[in-house]
């Protein structure tokens, strides 16, 4: 199996913790939530100096980005296109709020295009970009040199968008010790709070805006921009006139997702994203547990709701002993769903006796029981609580949305879309605008045929690269898998979003 490392490697890698005593995290809510600063930037927009491609400058120029996309990667501006306009970063702070309600910093990126083509000059759309996991706390969207920010600005900045990237709570920018990981009402705020702020900052570096305002992300960043497109839409829609959406490759089925993992059928980084949702459900004050140990077997309980995310990277967690290699469940925890085994063993992260209760309330209060009604239950255990809370198969988008990912994924499962879509589609709204891509479909005559191909030919050429390289049919397999969710299905995706979003009407 992919190790894990290669968690959402850009699904897509903290610091203290206030109230840590003996193991968990103590949670007091405010009094009431803290709204009146939100938005608001604090001090002023920073031009951010990059040196990319061996070139230090403030503004980067279309050749820098493109040599910089197609040394980074294998499909770098063949898959993004080549940049038309120059890209210039810079980095707001804005108050937004926390898990819990309370006042918190955040950052995000402001990617400015310019240039002599028409499509780099005057008012130009917005788009608000939601990023992927990551366990690095120092993750930051204005640089350019790693991996995520580089694509975002050559597959959108570089052609003529005004990219508002956040960072999110718990990273760089941001004061708090954890990330409010898939809280759909925290996140969203945050998105949107980051809009706010870039918005009056972009008269001060010569931004200007059309009318146009797009959201899109991918993996953790496609739950996040249809949670975004959610807020804007049932309790922002006075403020925001939201053009069209694109969430990729997200979770947005959450309960379904996590009932799944209990269930037996874990996915890949399970052993990571688990934590993060369980400590973000804990400062939000969902009682997940007493203390860690409740939860967790004895030799990582202590530290883990402090631990993601934080200095290290998974390898190097994992080698330090702070994480097992995705060994989710003990070898003789049942169920086991078939070719799961590897997700089993001594080496495990719950405690049995926590999935046990958990399956029990699986047993007692199913959900997921139609695709009309899926949350039209009731659980008691307070994970699957959290869960249901936040699973996103609630309302129906009311602009153009595109949905991506591919079905093979084993990060992140593409039922999360499938489920989705069919919940959409099934409460008969009038003017649903839904479009839905599977870069994995071999079908004849299915749509985006030229995208299809090109998927298949990438997965084909890394498949016979490592097979070349190792002689190994299993670890050209599993080269394959290993970049599947980031690597391959990212850029392919990012690209009809692209193409999505460019031939949206203006509402």
């Amino acid at each position: 199996m992919v190790p894990l490392a290669a968690l959402l490697a850009s699904c897509g890698g903290g610091g203290g913790s206030a109230g840590n005593t003996a193991g968990s995290v103590v949670v007091t809510p405010p009094t009431a939530p803290v709204t009146s600063l939100r938005g608001q930037v604090i001090g002023s927009a920073t031009l951010v100096p990059t040196t990319i491609a061996g070139v230090a400058a403030t503004t980067i120029s279309p050749a820098a980005l493109k040599t910089a996309l197609d040394t980074s990667s294998t499909l770098g501006s063949t898959v993004t296109g080549t940049p038309t306009c120059a890209v210039t970063v810079y980095t707001v702070k804005y108050h937004t709020i926390d898990g819990a309600g309370n006042d918190t910093p955040a950052n995000a990126a402001i990617y400015a295009p310019s240039g002599s083509y028409a499509g780099c000059q005057g008012g130009r759309p917005v788009l608000l970009y939601a990023h992927g996991t990551s366990v690095l706390k120092s993750t930051d969207m204005a640089d350019l040199n790693a991996t995520e920010p580089l694509l975002i600005a050559g597959m959108f900045a570089a052609q003529g968008y005004i990219v508002v990237a956040p960072n999110y709570v718990g990273y760089a920018g941001s004061t708090a010790g954890y990330h409010p990981y898939l809280d759909a009402a925290q996140q969203s705020a945050d998105m949107i709070d980051a809009l706010r702020a870039a918005r009056s900052v972009f008269a001060s570096i010569n931004v200007g805006t059309s009318s146009r305002l797009l959201v899109t992300g991918y993996s953790q960043g496609g739950y996040v921009a249809l949670a975004t497109q959610r807020a804007m839409q049932t309790t922002l829609a006075s403020e925001f006139n939201l053009t069209a959406a694109a969430p990729m490759s997200g979770p947005y089925a959450l309960l379904q997702f996590g009932d799944t993992i209990f269930n037996g059928a874990p996915t890949t980084g399970s052993a990571g994203f688990i934590p993060l949702i369980i400590n973000a459900a804990q400062r939000a004050g969902a009682g997940i547990y007493t203390s860690t140990s409740d939860v967790y077997e004895a030799r990582y309980a202590s530290g883990i709701d402090t631990l993601l995310p934080g200095t290290q990277g998974l390898g190097d967690l994992v080698t330090a002993g702070k994480l097992p290699n995705d060994v989710l469940f003990a070898s003789d925890s049942l169920p086991q769903a078939a070719g799961y085994g590897s997700f089993f063993g001594p080496d495990h992260l719950i405690k049995t006796s926590y999935r046990d209760a958990y399956l029990a309330d699986l047993k007692a209060n199913p959900c997921n029981g139609s695709s009309g009604a899926p949350l039209n239950c009731s659980p008691a255990q307070p994970l699957r609580k959290w869960l249901l809370k936040n699973d996103l198969r609630t309302y129906v988008p009311n602009v153009p949305t595109f949905l991506c990912g591919g079905d093979a994924d084993p990060l992140v499962p593409f039922v999360n879309t499938v489920s989705t879509a069919a919940y959409f589609r099934s409460q008969n709204t009038a003017g649903l605008q839904l479009t839905v891509l599977n870069v994995d479909d071999n079908s004849l005559l299915a749509p985006y045929a030229t995208t299809r191909a090109e998927f298949a030919a990438a997965k084909e050429a890394l498949r016979q690269y490592t097979l070349r390289q190792t002689g190994s049919a299993a670890a050209a397999d599993a080269a394959v898998k290993d970049a599947y969710h980031a690597g391959l299905v990212a850029p392919f995706c990012l690209r009809e979003a692209r193409n999505y979003l460019d031939s949206a009407p203006t509402r």
